[in-house]
C-alpha cells in the first residue's frame, strides 16, 4: 500500500514541477509583451476595417425600409398602384439616392381596406478590399391598405 502511495505522491509532484515551469514560463516578461501589443493592435484594426465595410449594409437596409413605407404611403392615400406611385419611386430615388427593384402585389385600382404589398430588392457589394467581391441582396417588404373607395 506505501508503494502505491509513493508512486502517486512521486506522480502528483512531477506534474506540480511541470505546471510551476510552464506558469513561470508564462509569467517571464522577456519582451513577449512587444508581440502580443501588435498582434492586439493588429486585430483591432482588422476589426475596425471590417466595420467599415459592413456599417454601411445597415445604413442602405435603413433607406431601403424608408423607401418601401413612402411607397406604400402613397399607394394608401391615392389608392392604386399606378403612375402616382410610379412619380412618387422616381423622386425618392434621386432623394435617397438608390434604385431598388419594386414590385407590387396588386396593380391598379385597390378598393377600400384591401392590402396591398411592395417589395423591394437591392444588391449591394461588401467586398473587403482587395480580397474579394462578396454582393449581399437587401429586401424591404412593407404592406398597407387602401384609403379609398372606388365606384
Amino acid at each position: 500500500m506505501q508503494k502505491i502511495f509513493r508512486k502517486v505522491n512521486s506522480e502528483h509532484n512531477s506534474f506540480l514541477k511541470k505546471m510551476e515551469i510552464m506558469l513561470n514560463t508564462l509569467k517571464s516578461k522577456r519582451g513577449e509583451g512587444y508581440v502580443d501589443v501588435v498582434v492586439t493592435v493588429l486585430v483591432i484594426m482588422l476589426f475596425v476595417a471590417l466595420a467599415v465595410k459592413v456599417f454601411p449594409v445597415f445604413i442602405m437596409k435603413n433607406q431601403l425600409d424608408t423607401f418601401a413605407d413612402e411607397i406604400v404611403r402613397e399607394f394608401e392615400i391615392i389608392g392604386r398602384v399606378g403612375s402616382e406611385t410610379t412619380s412618387r419611386a422616381n423622386q425618392l430615388k434621386t432623394q435617397i439616392g438608390i434604385s431598388p427593384n419594386i414590385s407590387w402585389s396588386r396593380i391598379g385600382n385597390v378598393q377600400l381596406n384591401q392590402e396591398a404589398t411592395v417589395t423591394l430588392t437591392l444588391s449591394y457589394d461588401i467586398g473587403f478590399f482587395n480580397f474579394g467581391s462578396f454582393p449581399i441582396t437587401l429586401t424591404s417588404k412593407a404592406t398597407g391598405k387602401s384609403e379609398v373607395y372606388w365606384k
